[in-house]
């Protein structure tokens, strides 16, 4: 979302030798080098492109002149759709994640019809777009050739099978380790890791536990020797592709058992609490105007949604696998194409990660949003995470321009909740005293107290 310099090569963009992806102007483009230039023409003289970007399975492009990048080696200059924001998959919820796998495998086998084959299966390939996962990496596909095992399996199962085994299996927080095992969580993991049933699932054998050992076997000798006892043929490689097809099917997490995945079930609003409340975020957001808007703590989105249905281009966030899990699910249902429902704990966001820590980008780097929502939320910061107000209002001075916040008094019955457990040490805990915080970094345009409660809703601008 923030405007690039001319000609800055995106960081992440420096392993692929057919090509770099760079910004100019604000606008993404990608040089694709002379060594992808068999592999590009037969994307697009099969048809492969057409039809896949037809389907919905992969981010359309445009070519343009070539003397628009001055490096060496450009063969084309492609400009592909912009995605709104950028997400990883330590930011997905299960079903996120499962979707971005079938993606994948239905590509491989359209791939094939045109006689070709993916070279790269990273999950990182697949980003939402209107609603939907959609590949955008045009430089991942090459010539199918006979009897060559599949370059991108192990990757596959890295990326997609064993992570989703592990949070269908043992914990759905164990997503996590993509943050630190950036190409899949490692085979050999991810077998310790999974409970012993799973040996009796065939395709988990398989793919998970049996390919882990082949790896270990054959890790380290000569490709030549590998491809003679895993050889195969395109029959083969469907088999393959079906069986990875049919245990990602398979694989389900039903939401429960997280402790804010019914939080709108058990929530201390009476009706006519909740329902002002709605009525005065959606003022505010029609006040403000935002194109871009983060939802900050948004449990299963029903703040989310109005900012989405007025046009906004929303990102609805927060810390409970489950509520985003039923978030993710009902905007599916609803058809939205401009809310994307992500993970996040705030406490500690997604960092810059990767070679030269440039690979990933951290939240804030995604950043700024044009405006933030920030509703039941500000007790969880100062008081269950001992953050002071001036921290947290100068953290959200640096993501957006525009702030719907709510002040959770501490006579609240969420409040005292969170105080039953702990002394209280928070005297500095009062309205007057978030409001003078505040103000150092915003202006305060509105403010309106919530009928039946005791909750403030303010609409701040950033100074």
């Amino acid at each position: 979302m923030k405007n690039r310099e001319f000609f800055q090569n995106e960081p992440s963009s420096f392993r692929d030798p057919s090509g770099v992806v760079f910004f100019r102007d604000g606008e993404i483009y990608r040089q694709i080098n002379e060594l992808y230039k068999e592999n590009y023409d037969h994307l697009i003289n099969s048809g492969l492109y057409e039809t896949l970007v037809d389907s919905g399975l992969l981010i359309p492009h445009e070519e343009i002149c070539t003397r628009l990048e001055p490096r060496r080696d450009a063969y084309k200059i492609i400009k592909p759709e912009m995605i709104h924001f950028i997400s990883y998959p330590y930011e997905w919820c299960f079903s996120q994640l499962k979707d971005a796998a079938l993606l994948t495998l239905e590509i491989q086998k359209k791939s094939l019809d045109a006689n070709m084959s993916l070279k790269d299966c990273s999950a990182y390939n697949i980003q939402f777009n209107r609603g939907k996962p959609v590949f955008i990496d045009t430089l991942s596909f090459e010539r199918y050739t006979e009897g060559k095992p599949w370059t991108a399996y192990r990757q596959f199962c890295q990326h997609f099978l064993a992570p989703l085994a592990l949070q269908a299996y043992k914990d759905i927080r164990l997503n996590q380790l993509f943050r630190v095992y950036m190409d899949g969580i490692p085979l050999d993991l991810a077998g310790r890791l999974l409970p012993f049933r799973t040996f009796l699932n065939l395709t988990l054998l398989l793919h998970v536990h049996l390919h882990s050992g082949s790896q270990k076997r054959y890790g380290n000798k000569p490709l030549s020797k590998q491809t003679r006892s895993f050889r195969f043929d395109r029959l083969s490689m469907l088999g393959i592709i079906d069986s990875l097809e049919s245990a990602i099917k398979r694989l389900k997490w039903e939401p429960q058992g997280t402790e804010w995945g019914t939080y709108y079930d058990q929530m201390s609003y009476s009706s006519q609490a909740f329902s002002h409340k709605k009525e005065m975020v959606a003022h505010f957001i029609d006040e403000s105007s935002p194109k871009f808007v983060w939802d900050l703590g948004a449990n299963t989105g029903k703040f989310s949604f109005i900012a989405a249905e007025k046009g906004a281009q929303t990102i609805s966030f927060d810390i409970d696998p489950a509520a985003v899990e039923k978030n993710y699910i009902e905007c599916i249902k609803r058809k939205l194409v401009n809310m994307l429902p992500l993970l996040l704990d705030l406490t500690n966001p997604s960092p810059s990660i990767g070679w030269e820590n440039k690979e990933r980008t951290s939240l804030l780097e995604r950043g700024p949003a044009d405006l933030v929502i920030a509703l039941a939320l500000i007790h969880h910061l100062a008081i269950s995470n001992n953050l002071p107000f001036d921290r947290i209002a100068h953290f959200f001075h640096e993501i957006c321009s525009s702030l719907i916040i709510e002040f959770v008094p501490k006579n609240d019955s969420q409040v005292q909740r969170l105080l039953s457990s702990r002394d209280d040490i928070y005297p500095n805990y009062k309205q007057d005293a978030f409001e003078n915080y505040f103000r150092k970094f915003f202006r305060i345009m509105k403010m309106a107290k919530i009928s039946d409660s005791d909750r403030i809703l303010y609409l701040m601008a950033r100074r």
